[in-house]
């Protein structure tokens, strides 16, 4: 998980000295990055298929093989067309690693799934804090097209010496779930889980939250830029570095921080709960940004909060969708949620015809603000009214018609009283 990090976090990093290069219009080059998000989170339900059946090793030893070759695509990458390639060709390497891992994890502990989620996804939210400074300093020495070939390289071997380690449970191994967590009736296979009420709700919100994420992530250095922050020295711990190397240092750690933070705060209060304070500490973290960013040192440190309120959503939502519809097809069921937006490439074109990025904070803001609502006051009544561990099925049986009405009946009657998985 580490190792296919700097695929999605390390991407902003090269957004400007492509463009200095070929002269290429930002908004294509982000093209590739929705590519690649598109492409990593659409095929994981159908590598997690493949896990489920086969097992994580193979998966993941050829997802470490694509995730090497997409760099070196992008190190000779002299057209937009193949810079769409090497993207393509890294989210399947990339998802393939991360759905693996994340599946497993929720397979092997049942007891902690949120925390083990959160530790397993960790790696990827915290993994390329540790190269944010080598990539610059390869991409100042050496060219842009140098640090894809060598960290791509690198990466590549290690996920893929990484992937002969992997195993699947056996029956039996895994611990049961604790007392505290109510499992599912069953295991629900992906064709019923795709008729669930429950499940569309969880993938819009997941929709309405990563897709800020994933535009911050992307352009995070662009915002910089605009906001005449990105090589103003900011001194902060002990530490002097300029604010964008320092935002994107922070960025990445307190993302991984709050996975299994998170995860283990859910396996305590309640996963619904868990996403009410998180999605709503978002909503406030890019407002303040986008109000406050324009100081260097504002900008780090509220950079270090959008990216702690979103990164929750790796642990999060899989360990519900695991809740909900049982282990035995956690990879694919989780996978099926990891289905992106569009909203990269969009935030870029929204900028440049506003002349400012207001409108883009305003949005992921308002989003963010929706999905908390949902999760307390929508997805938490409707689990109780017609969840698979109260209901026959995810439809809920005979109970599936009469709507929300009843979840908002059963969540008034309920008050206040903790849920149970």
């Amino acid at each position: 998980m580490v190792m296919i990090a700097n695929l999605q976090y390390g991407w902003t990093l090269f957004v400007h000295p492509m463009r200095e290069r070929f002269g290429w219009d930002r908004s294509a080059i982000q093209v590739a990055f929705t590519i690649f998000v598109l492409v990593e989170t659409g095929v994981v339900p159908f590598e997690g298929w493949i896990v489920d059946r086969f097992g994580p090793k193979r998966v993941v030893l050829a997802g470490g093989l694509l995730v090497g070759l997409a760099w070196g695509v992008n190190s000779i990458a002299d057209s937009l067309p193949l810079l769409y390639l090497g993207a393509a060709l890294g989210g399947i390497g990339a998802g393939g690693v991360f759905g693996t891992c994340i599946g497993n994890a929720l397979k092997w502990f049942p007891d902690r799934r949120g925390l083990a989620a959160g530790l397993t996804a960790a790696g990827y939210g915290m993994g390329s804090a540790f190269t944010i400074v080598p990539i610059q300093r390869t991409i100042e020495a050496h060219g842009y097209q140098a640090a894809f070939l060598w960290f791509g390289i690198a990466q590549g071997v290690v996920v893929c010496l990484a992937s002969l380690m992997l195993e699947a449970p056996r029956q039996g191994q895994a611990p049961a779930p604790s007392a505290g967590l109510q499992p599912a009736t069953r295991d629900f296979a992906p064709k019923e889980v795709l008729r669930s009420p429950l499940f569309w709700l969880l993938y819009v919100m997941f929709v309405l939250v990563s897709a800020g994420g994933l535009t911050f992530t992307a352009q995070l250095a662009p915002i910089a830029i605009d906001f005449d922050v990105a090589g103003v020295p900011v001194s902060l711990l002990g530490i002097t570095l300029p604010a964008l190397t320092f935002a994107l240092t922070i960025d990445r750690v307190t993302n991984g921080l709050t996975r299994p933070l998170c995860g283990w705060v859910s396996d305590h209060i309640g996963r619904e709960t868990t996403m009410f304070i998180a999605f709503a500490l978002e909503a406030v973290g890019i407002w303040a940004l986008g109000t406050w960013g324009h100081d260097p040192l504002m900008f780090v440190l509220l950079g270090g909060v959008v990216f702690f309120a979103w990164g929750e959503v790796a642990s999060l939502f899989p360990a519900t969708c695991t809740d909900y519809y049982g282990t035995r097809y956690a990879t694919t069921n989780a996978g099926l949620l990891y289905m992106a937006s569009l909203l990269v490439p969009l935030a870029s074109l929204l900028a440049a015809a506003m002349g400012h990025w207001h409108v883009v904070f305003v949005i992921a803001a308002l989003m963010n603000a929706v999905a908390a609502v949902l999760a307390i006051a929508v997805l938490r009544p409707l689990r109780l009214a017609l969840g698979p561990g109260r209901a026959r099925s995810p439809q809920g049986g005979g109970r599936r018609h009469r709507g929300l009405g009843i979840a908002v009946r059963l969540w008034q009657k309920e008050g206040k009283k903790q849920p149970s998985y």
